[in-house]
């Protein structure tokens, strides 16, 4: 089965949201996507090259300072009608997550293997990390109620990114030998 090119689908989105540049798409990203999906510069600009030649963002130049010029896209009536009709159709299966941590204890033969406690606790010490900038996150974008208001899905989306850490880090603290 070929796979979906979801990379559109989120610049699409959030293009929908406001214009951006391409490094402005890259923080976002950075600080916020990166939670749950992540894509790196040499994938956003050639994916924005794509939906610009297909109608469904179109740019700007903007000059910043004397002489640097940026593209500011912007989605196009083509690029909504498209992004409206991904967002709202079923989402019918379950992708399995990439973690190299789990692909490694698969190959694991013994309990005592003089190795696990320093891969435990280098999972420990990074999952323990990524929750605390999680809730860090929570708390700069949603101390107010009116903003969990105004953004509930990315809310959402936090509230699932630092239940799945607690859980990971519940779970290396059972799972360890």
């Amino acid at each position: 089965m070929a796979q979906k090119n979801i990379l559109q689908y989120l610049i699409l989105g959030l293009l929908n949201q406001s214009p951006k540049t391409g490094y402005d798409l890259k923080r976002v990203f950075e600080d916020d996507i990166g939670e749950f999906w992540q894509a790196q510069h040499s994938q956003i600009y050639p994916e924005l090259k794509r939906l610009e030649q297909a109608d469904r963002i179109t740019h700007v130049e903007l000059i910043a300072g004397k002489k640097l010029k940026k593209k500011q896209y912007s989605i196009t009536a083509s690029g909504i009608d498209f992004f409206d009709e991904w967002r709202y159709s079923p989402t019918s299966e379950i992708l399995a997550s990439k973690d190299e941590f789990i692909l490694k204890l698969y190959f694991i033969e013994s309990k005592k293997d003089n190795h696990l406690d320093a891969m435990f606790a280098e999972q420990t010490s990074l999952h323990q990390a990524k929750l605390n900038h999680l809730l860090a996150r929570r708390q700069t974008l949603f101390s107010q109620s009116t903003e969990i208001d105004n953004h509930y899905g990315h809310y959402l989306i936090l509230e699932h990114a630092i239940n799945r850490e607690q859980d990971y880090l519940n779970w290396l603290t059972l799972a360890q030998p």
